[in-house]
C-alpha cells in the first residue's frame, strides 16, 4: 500500500460524505401529505383520464385511496413520496380481506402486488347509495 492508495481512499470516503449530507440537506425522498378528497380525485383524473369516480374512500391514515368507477376498482397506494396507481374489477377489491382494520387488495401485478389501506370498514360505508351497487 503506497500513498496514492491513501490518498484516494480518504478522496473517495470525504465524497460520499459530501454525497450524504446533500441528501440530508435537501431532504430527498420525504414523504408528501395524507391524501385528502380534493387531492385524490385530482391524482384519480390524473392517471385515469376520462374515467366517472362513483364513490371515492380514502384510507385513513391519508395514505391510499379506492374508488368506484362503473365496474372497475381504481386504487391509490403511497410509495416513497408518490403514489401508484392500479385498476382491478371492482368485485375483486371488495373480495379484499380485511383484518385488524387494514384491508389488503391483491393487485395481481409483479411490481405491485398487493395495495395494504387503513380503512375502518370493508366493503366501504355508504356503498348502496353508490350508483349500480345494489344493497346485499
Amino acid at each position: 500500500m503506497n500513498t496514492a492508495f491513501f490518498i484516494q481512499t480518504a478522496a473517495s470516503g470525504v465524497a460520499i460524505a459530501l454525497l450524504v449530507a446533500l441528501a440530508a440537506w435537501a431532504k430527498i425522498a420525504r414523504p408528501g401529505s395524507p391524501l385528502t378528497d380534493a387531492y385524490a380525485r385530482a391524482l384519480f383524473a390524473q392517471e385515469f383520464p376520462g374515467r366517472i369516480l362513483d364513490g371515492v374512500w380514502i384510507a385513513g391514515d391519508g395514505a391510499g385511496a379506492v374508488a368506484k368507477s362503473g365496474g372497475l376498482a381504481l386504487v391509490l397506494c403511497q410509495v416513497g413520496d408518490a403514489y401508484m396507481a392500479r385498476q382491478l374489477p371492482w368485485a375483486q377489491a371488495l373480495a379484499a380481506s380485511f383484518r385488524d382494520g387494514r384491508v389488503r387488495i391483491d393487485l395481481a401485478d409483479a411490481g405491485a402486488p398487493c395495495a395494504t389501506l387503513v380503512m375502518p370498514a370493508w366493503p366501504p360505508q355508504g356503498l348502496e347509495k353508490v350508483r349500480g351497487v345494489r344493497a346485499a
